[in-house]
């Protein structure tokens, strides 16, 4: 069966990367969370002073360092999942915190930071075979991908997942933070002038608000025998 590239893009906590991991488990492809790579570009910021108190970022500083920073994934054995890291060391617990969530959005819209991550995904994909999600996988980084998905779902559906995501996690989390913090990156992400998100014209929407994991994996498979069938 011929290999496609799958990009998933979509709204902040609306379970990209979980349907993303469960659809390339079950099709046997390559899975690329393109958002820990920009949480973990904003932890670097975080770690070496690069973000002001009031959120602003020290561009500059950064530029200089892109190139000494690494993002790469590696599997844990024992979880089977893979993890990510940061110049060689695992930083996936880190990177999922609050604190990152607050100026990840921030980081994401600067675009050196954008255009050398780009580069590094479009370079993991190059030989198809690959399940994608972001922000901007169907519109910036596979503009050709053969599947295209973008998913949707309330603010507050949204944040009540993301809360009990923590709350499972045994961190620290206040619904009505996260709430806002969500509304926050919707806008940020959907107005900034790099890559904005919005759907491609020839993606598929899907809300799924209401839909259990195993529903979303079902609706994922159809999509891609459908799509595989007529490739």
């Amino acid at each position: 069966m011929k290999k496609i590239t799958i990009a998933i893009d979509g709204f902040s906590s609306c379970g990209k990367s979980t349907m993303a991991k469960m659809l390339a488990k079950e099709v046997g492809y390559i899975y690329v969370d393109t958002g820990a790579m920009y949480r973990a570009v904003t932890l670097f910021a975080m770690r070496n002073g690069m973000i002001a108190p009031n959120g602003d970022v020290n561009r500059d500083a950064l530029k200089a360092k892109m190139d000494a920073l690494h993002v790469e994934f590696k599997l844990n054995p024992q979880t089977g999942k893979a993890e990510t890291y940061l110049n060689g060391e695992n930083v996936e617990h880190e990177i999922r915190g609050m604190e990152v969530s607050a100026h990840v959005s921030a980081i994401a819209a600067i675009d050196f930071v954008r255009t050398a991550l780009v580069a590094q995904q479009q370079r993991m994909g190059h030989d198809k075979g690959i399940v994608m999600d972001g922000r901007d996988i169907g519109t910036v980084v596979f503009p050709d991908a053969e599947l295209k998905v973008f998913v949707t779902a309330s603010a507050e559906v949204r944040a009540q997942r993301r809360f009990d995501e923590l709350v499972g996690k045994g961190m620290k989390a206040n619904y009505d933070e996260i709430l806002h913090n969500v509304q926050e990156r919707d806008y940020i992400d959907s107005h900034r002038e790099v890559s904005p998100l919005r759907k491609a014209e020839d993606a598929i929407e899907l809300d799924n608000g209401q839909l259990t994991i195993a529903e979303q994996l079902q609706w994922l498979m159809d999509k891609f025998r459908e799509t595989t069938e007529s490739a």
